[in-house]
């Protein structure tokens, strides 16, 4: 289990539910941005935005209890989240009436949402809430679309600093399967490791919940990539329909 830590309590208990061991090893660390100005810009002028999108649950923990200890949330802002964690993140503030992809989770799936085409959006103000760095596909999407676009770091990703307990459960043969829900997550896994524990790595069978990261892994010349359905009973339902005997 390659989320972070709080992400991946969830499907680490169906795991255990369907007699697996859940070891956790989080490739991404989540903390609070050093500066935490950028927000409290932001939250100045909150009442001014239509749309607020949350890209992940972090989005939501890291933001919300300083947009709430200034004020309620506004009637006039609507949330938008990436997929349903974040929905259910949300609706754990208090926040209802989200717009939220069914599909797919991610950025192209909600730029596909009738609520953020340009006839709908041209001329407001949306708000972004995310951690730092990754894609800017969905704000510069929604600026060619005419809206004024804010982009708030309210969380920091980073990589963890060696993976020795990783690279022990390969070395005993212990470890039957990874579970990788982000392309930068993969990324750093990859980072982490030497030669011998990548050759380890290309033949470990890979559950990955987007073809974008099953793309990356390929790319990486992982032999074992399995593409799952989205969120937690899209993997769970690939673990269990796995032939481990292969």
């Amino acid at each position: 289990m390659t989320r972070p830590r709080a992400q991946a309590l969830k499907l680490a208990g169906l795991i255990t539910e369907q007699g697996g061991e859940a070891v956790l090893f989080p490739l991404l660390e989540i903390s609070p941005v050093a500066d935490h100005g950028p927000l409290r810009s932001a939250i100045t002028r909150i009442e001014s935005y239509s749309l607020a999108i949350f890209i992940s649950p972090n989005a939501a923990a890291f933001s919300l209890p300083h947009i709430l200890a200034r004020q309620a949330w506004p009637r006039g802002l609507r949330p938008v989240a990436i997929g349903q964690s974040t929905v259910m993140s949300l609706a754990s503030y208090g926040l209802g009436d989200t717009l939220a992809p069914v599909a797919r989770f991610d950025s192209e799936a909600v730029l596909e949402l009738p609520e953020l085409q340009r006839a709908a959006i041209a001329g407001r103000r949306i708000l972004i809430l995310r951690g730092n760095g990754g894609r800017e596909l969905l704000a510069d999407q929604l600026r060619e679309r005419g809206a004024e676009v804010d982009c708030v770091s309210c969380y920091q990703r980073s990589a963890p600093s060696d993976a020795a307990s990783l690279v022990a459960l390969w070395r005993y043969g212990w470890l039957d399967a990874l579970t990788i829900s982000s392309s930068e997550g993969l990324r750093n896994l990859v980072d982490l490791l030497d030669e011998s524990s990548r050759a380890c790595l290309r033949s470990t069978p890979v559950f990955v919940p987007h073809q974008r990261i099953a793309d990356l892994a390929k790319e990486l010349d992982l032999q074992r990539v399995v593409l799952s359905g989205p969120g937690d009973a899209g993997i769970i339902a690939a673990l269990c329909a796995y032939d481990w005997l292969q």
